[in-house]
Order: structure tokens, then sequence, then C-alpha cells
């Protein structure tokens, strides 16, 4: 079984010299992880910022970065971010948001995943 996947970011995440980072791991993410990231304080203060903590805790490795943190995960670019929780639902067997669509010539309502890293 594959705990650790290979990524490249879309965009890539820039460090303060202006170099930029794209490829990293991130691994299966454990039940100590989810369970200890709702009790940050961070996101007891602000739910939203759940996917930020979770995430710098399963990314395991980014290119040419010393660590991954919370705050490095903030200063990526939405479309790196979006590829990541995106990522994280695909490799924790976690189902995708879908929207609800209407066929404008029929009628008939159906779910639609929604993808927003534009692959697959």
């Amino acid at each position: 079984m594959e705990t650790v996947y290979d990524f490249t970011l879309p965009k890539g995440y820039m460090d303060a010299s202006g170099e930029l980072h794209r490829r990293g791991k991130m691994r299966l993410a454990t039940a100590g992880d989810e369970i200890s990231s709702t009790r940050d304080p961070r996101v007891l203060s602000n739910p939203s910022y759940l996917t930020v903590v979770i995430l710098s805790r399963v990314i395991t490795e980014l290119e040419g970065v010393e660590a991954v943190s919370a705050t490095l995960v903030e200063k990526l670019f939405t479309a790196d971010l979006a590829y990541l929780q995106d990522m994280y639902q695909r490799i924790n067997d976690i189902e995708p948001p879908t929207l609800t669509a209407v066929c404008p010539d029929c009628g008939k309502s159906f779910e639609v995943p929604l993808n927003f890293t534009g692959e697959g």
C-alpha cells in the first residue's frame, strides 16, 4: 500500500528570496492528524483554518524548503491550496465535494463531482 505521494504544485510556493518550490510529498493522514488539528488553537478560533493545519501535518516535503509549517501553507497561492486539498481528499479516499446540476434541456437533476485541480 502506498502511503506517500509525490506532487507538483501548479504555481509553486515562492519563498522570501523569490525562488519557486513546486515538487513535494504528501503522506496519508492518520486519525491523530485530524484529531490534533481540530484541537489547534488557531482552528478553535477560526474553523476554516483546519485545512491549513492538516496540510501542514501531512505534507512531508517541499523541495528546497527545510520544514513545512502552517505559516508556509498560508502563503501558498490559492490554486496550489485547492490542488493540495483535492489531493488530500483523493489519497485519503474522502468523497469529493459535489454540486447539484440541472440539465437545461430535460430538467433532470444530477450530482457533478467538483475537481479544483483540472486533472482527470
